[in-house]
């Protein structure tokens, strides 16, 4: 049986050459859940995720998934777990079609793309690349879903798209976000938790 704990930190920490970057974070996702880690600009939030994927090795503490220690863990390792991360810029291919970009089965009619299926990925709105992004990382099947700043530089639309996508996301997954939209954070999130 699984813990209702999906991913947990202790005491993790990252320090580049005497700069702590990230300082002590006690971190605690529940399955299913929609997480918001928040907090100021230079607070260690997107470390923190470059630390929960092994873009970065800590420095002291442990990362814990599914009941497994993976502190140790190369980042393909994790992803073959089911963590998988979108980033704080748009990262789409922008020569290729979306359909190009979402091949799998993915229903493109879930996250508002089927009338630009054809459409050069590099010629969509920046709200449009966002969502298409987002796609793109649901498309592997996650079970555990970072998001980096979801919905950084969005009009309002966008914005209501794209928390709609990843509420319907968070169906049968759970979700690491960092927002620093406060509105999006209220609305679609059960926990929240503050770095400083």
């Amino acid at each position: 049986m699984h813990s209702d704990i999906i991913l947990q930190t202790r005491g993790l920490t990252k320090e580049f050459r005497g700069f702590v970057a990230v300082n002590d974070v006690n971190l605690s996702v529940r399955r299913g859940a929609i997480h918001a880690l928040i907090g100021p600009n230079g607070a260690g939030k997107t470390t923190v995720f470059n630390l929960l994927t092994k873009f970065h090795i800590p420095t002291r503490g442990e990362i814990v998934y599914d009941g497994v220690d993976i502190t140790g863990e190369r980042p393909a390792q994790t992803a073959r777990r089911g963590i998988v991360r979108s980033f704080q810029i748009s990262a789409v291919f922008p020569q290729l079609s979306v359909r190009e970009n979402v091949r799998v089965a993915l229903q493109l009619d879930q996250v508002g793309l089927r009338a630009q299926l054809d459409v050069a990925a590099g010629d969509l709105p920046y709200g449009r690349k966002r969502t298409l992004e987002i796609a793109t990382t649901l498309a592997l099947e996650p079970e555990l879903l970072l998001l980096d700043e979801p919905t950084q530089g969005m009009g309002h639309e966008d914005v209501d798209r794209v928390k709609h996508l990843i509420k319907q996301a968070s169906a049968g997954r759970s979700i690491l976000m960092v927002e620093h939209n406060m509105k999006v954070v209220a609305d679609i999130c059960d926990t929240s938790t503050v770095l400083q």
